[in-house]
């Protein structure tokens, strides 16, 4: 175990954010009107960009709730030129258009960006109908498809210029959060983030869920552990060396999720290791098969074993017995 002076977890958890913050909405308007081949839609979902209608005039269109329509209206505006950015809720946008973003954006290789609105847990009160936990599966299977899960709204405004010059389709689950952590490596699709280095027990996240293993890192330090935690940024094309490196470089490889069992970060995982012909103790943490619990984000978090403090007791439990030998 290699220990290190001050806790590295617990420098990143304490970062201070910056005094000033740009919110997605402001940052898409600004490369809108700065490129007019940008075009944003959303199926009746503007909880993000409600100021871009007075800003962007005949370049913000509302199909109400038609997601389907959004799509393929998207595609005909990408064979035009344009770059097509579409907002909608993240388990009807994922779902019920699946078929049109398949055919219409991915099999074409348009330009079609999607931007999931409440993906996960951050769905919190809604029920089973509204919720997305089978996003990251369904779109991590759309042919040339980058599938981007940020962990904070800085995260995502650094990576929106690279997704939106991207030539192919790309999935981004949007998060407003405040930021979390130093982003000191600049964003690069298919690139994770290591926050913190450490030889006894990697966390593999993203999302809404790097806050939780931040928290969770601080008290498997506190319990002597040594912690790798990597925010992996980008799902679709994944950091395999990132994950190999973790894999091999710690005694448990951890991945924690707000997302179904299967086709997210646990299976990736798997199937990575197998295709490199890899083998590593590994302890998937997630959603399992059925749907959260509909309440305020930390009684979700809570009834789905996902708080910092929950992971922990769980990473812990799964090293105690080499621990005791």
């Amino acid at each position: 175990m290699t220990a290190a002076l001050a806790s590295p977890a617990l420098a990143a958890r304490d970062t201070p954010p910056p005094a000033a913050r740009i919110t997605y909405g402001a940052l898409l308007a600004e490369l809108a009107l700065a490129d007019e081949r940008l075009v944003v839609l959303t199926a009746e979902n503007r909880a993000a960009i409600r100021d871009l209608p007075a800003r962007l005039g005949p370049r913000f269109i509302d199909v109400g709730i038609a997601e389907q329509t959004m799509i393929g209206l998207g595609a005909g505006l990408a064979l035009r030129g344009r770059i097509p950015v579409m907002h909608a809720l993240a388990a009807f946008l994922t779902m019920r258009a699946y078929e049109f973003i398949r055919t219409d954006l991915g099999i074409a290789r348009l330009p079609g960006k999607l931007v999931g609105g409440v993906a996960g847990v951050l769905s919190e009160a809604n029920g089973p109908t509204h919720q997305a936990i089978e996003d990251v599966a369904l779109m991590r299977t759309v042919p040339h498809m980058t599938v981007f899960c940020p962990a904070d709204t800085r995260e995502l405004c650094e990576a929106l210029p690279a997704i939106l010059a991207e030539p192919g389709p790309a999935y981004i689950r949007h998060i407003d959060r405040a930021p979390l952590l130093p982003h000191a490596p600049a964003f690069t699709i298919g690139r994770a983030h290591v926050v913190t280095h450490g030889d006894d027990v990697a966390l593999l996240t993203y999302g809404a869920m790097v806050r939780e293993c931040l928290d969770a890192a601080v008290l498997l330090e506190a319990a002597g552990l040594a912690v790798h935690l990597v925010d992996m940024r980008t799902l679709a094309p994944v950091d395999e060396r990132a994950l190999l490196d973790a894999a091999r470089g710690t005694r448990l490889l951890v991945t924690v999720e707000d997302h179904a069992a299967g086709g997210g970060l646990a299976t990736i995982a798997a199937e990575t290791l197998a295709a490199h012909g890899e083998r590593s103790r590994h302890l998937p943490i997630h959603l399992g098969r059925g749907w959260f619990t509909p309440t305020l984000l930390p009684g979700v978090l809570r009834a789905s074993g996902l708080t910092g403090e929950q992971i922990a007791q769980r990473v812990l439990a799964a090293v105690a017995p080499e621990r005791q030998a």
